[in-house]
């Protein structure tokens, strides 16, 4: 048996994006891969409380990937000559 092998160009939780209209939270690693960033960084963004991110029983940090596409979107730089 061959054991699927995930894309790194588009990190998907194990069981989809959303089930039954809902959003799957991910975890730190994917929401870094999602970033393209480090899970390090991560985790100091959410020390500092500048990412959005939940907790699930107590520790375990989730994002919501729509939330974090919106995050990641202040930070795009309409770059160009101006003419």
């Amino acid at each position: 048996m061959h054991a699927a092998q995930e894309s790194p160009a588009i990190p998907q939780p194990a069981s989809g994006s959303e089930i039954q209209g809902f959003e799957v939270p991910v975890d730190v690693k994917t929401a870094a891969r999602f970033l393209g960033v480090s899970p390090s960084l991560v985790y100091a963004y959410v020390e500092r409380k500048q990412i959005p991110h939940f907790r699930m029983m107590g520790r375990s940090i989730r994002f919501s990937l729509a939330e974090l596409e919106k995050w990641r979107r202040q930070f795009i730089v309409n770059g160009g000559i101006n003419g």
